[in-house]
């Protein structure tokens, strides 16, 4: 399972594709006024705010308004956040010094946690320069993806994991592993989406969760746990991965609901180099010469679509712990 991803955001990526490929700004729009207006929020990859940056007429300056107000908002908040906690924790260790009680040490133990995670997340928001942590989505995150509307390729911001339209809004927590769509499945579970919504993200490295004694190439040992621990997968030579994707445009039976397109990566049996790190599946990498037809379901049968999942990229994904 591709539980994590860093991907490519910027429209260029996708221009080397499609030059005529364009943004679906009124989405990415909406997408960005939800960030401020609902709960959860949306959650975004910075690389995908950052595109908005120098931002090019009319429509794409109000998608960097609304980016630029819910990061000064969320700044006052964290800044308010970090003196509420600092105080308590001054107030835990005043207590700590003349009597030991079991609220001032869980005090101290979670005030001290949440000004390092303000801390850490203020400075993230703050450096002017991105980095890969910038890039990656996980499950429920929102990433940009390519897709073919009436012959035209455009880019629309996307929910990774995909409810299949039709079903309930509950298929979310019913079937949580659905950021993934396992080949295996296409015909069964991923029917109305498999030969019918193909989409694209591309991604320059993935990460998975493997069991470590699995990473280290050894049995479990007497008495021991699994443990778990992250591996970072990436293509040599180095180079963008156009990964094949299943997606869904989710309507919802109340008129007061908005609709929820999101999107599911296909997976499929490893390559020995990934197998022998531990991990039992992998993306699905496209070569470039067959995005269109994998973009292009329509009059395909399922064989040929099969045959394109088949045709995979050339790579060998060299792994080492996630930092």
């Amino acid at each position: 399972m591709c539980y994590s991803a860093a991907v490519r955001a910027d429209h260029a990526a996708f221009q080397r594709l499609f030059p005529s490929s364009r943004m679906a700004i009124k989405e990415f729009f909406e997408l960005y006024w939800r960030k401020k207006a609902v709960k959860p929020v949306p959650r975004t990859p910075r690389v995908m705010d950052a595109q908005f940056t120098h931002a090019k007429g009319q429509d794409e300056q109000a998608v960097r308004e609304l980016i630029a107000e819910f990061d000064a908002a969320q700044v006052v908040s964290l800044e308010q956040d970090l003196f509420k906690q600092r105080k308590r924790l001054a107030d835990a260790e005043r207590t700590l010094q003349t009597k030991v009680t079991k609220k001032a040490q869980e005090d101290q133990r979670i005030s001290t946690a949440k000004i390092e995670q303000a801390l850490q997340r203020l400075s993230r928001m703050k450096r002017p320069e991105l980095n890969e942590s910038d890039a990656r989505i996980f499950p429920g995150w929102w990433a940009p993806v390519l897709v073919m509307e009436d012959g035209e390729p455009v880019i629309r911001p996307m929910r990774y994991q995909c409810r299949p339209a039709g079903k309930p809004a509950f298929y979310d927590t019913k079937y949580p592993g659905t950021y993934n769509a396992r080949r295996d499945n296409l015909r069964g579970f991923w029917r109305g989406q498999f030969g019918q919504t193909h989409g694209l993200m591309i991604v320059t490295t993935f990460f998975e969760n493997v069991a470590r004694h699995a990473a280290e190439g050894r049995e479990l040992l007497p008495g021991e746990s699994p443990e778990n621990t992250v591996l970072r997968f990436e293509p040599r030579p180095a180079q963008d991965m156009y990964v094949a994707c299943l997606y869904s445009h989710w309507t919802s039976p109340n008129p007061d609901e908005p609709d929820l397109w999101s999107f599911a990566a296909v997976t499929d049996d490893p390559p020995p180099e990934v197998a022998a790190a531990g991990h039992d599946r992998c993306i699905v990498q496209l070569r470039p010469e067959n995005v269109a037809r994998w973009l292009t379901p329509a009059g395909r049968s399922l064989d040929e679509l099969d045959a394109l999942l088949d045709d995979k990229e050339p790579a060998f994904y060299e792994h080492r712990l996630a930092a």
